[in-house]
């Protein structure tokens, strides 16, 4: 008789749980903040330096995606960078859809260890056609906390028209002064 109701209690116990660790997934899932969207400025303004400890770069990553680039001889035997080139071209299947997708993807981890801030992170960058011409995109988040990855995109005609980036800088500011910076080894 004890047996039957233990066993009960246990079933019970172990459907609720499922049932909360589902709801719980479900809602971090639909709490994910989408991407905001990049904003090509006309003009990189000149703003203060005042570095902050609390925001923070913590990793880059660049891709460039582009055909011509790529070494002669077949398929890369590199099982990465094969999947790489591919992530990059997936929706394409037309020739003038993977001309669209041609270009430079530049990856930013960065956190803000302190309180909330609005933070616009600045993508300043110079391409190969246009000499010593800086060009510039921005992203917003408001209230930013926590860990952040931003994705910066020059592709299509901006990368057919203006070549290959030379050399970049990203920017973290915080009210009109820049707290946080990481740059290519060739940015002046």
């Amino acid at each position: 008789m004890f047996l039957s109701t233990d066993l009960t209690i246990d079933r019970v116990f172990r459907a609720f749980a499922v049932l909360l660790f589902g709801t719980t997934a479900m809602l971090m899932l639909g709490c994910a903040a989408p991407e905001p969207p990049q904003i090509k400025l006309e003009k990189a303004n000149i703003l203060p330096l005042s570095i902050n400890p609390d925001f923070v770069f913590r990793k880059k990553t660049q891709f460039l995606n582009d055909p011509a680039t790529y070494l002669q001889g077949g398929p890369s035997t590199d099982e990465a960078i094969y999947f790489e080139r591919n992530y990059y071209m997936w929706p394409a299947s037309t020739q003038l859809d993977k001309d669209s997708l041609r270009g430079h993807y530049l990856n930013f981890w960065w956190w803000n260890r302190g309180q909330p801030a609005d933070v616009t992170v600045r993508l300043e960058y110079r391409q190969a056609n246009l000499a010593s011409f800086v060009m510039a995109r921005e992203k917003t988040y408001p209230a930013a906390k926590g860990s952040h990855r931003t994705q910066f995109t020059v592709i299509g005609d901006d990368y057919l028209e203006n070549g290959a980036i030379t050399n970049w800088r990203c920017l973290l500011i915080v009210d009109g002064k820049i707290v946080g910076l990481t740059q290519s080894y060739l940015w002046k």
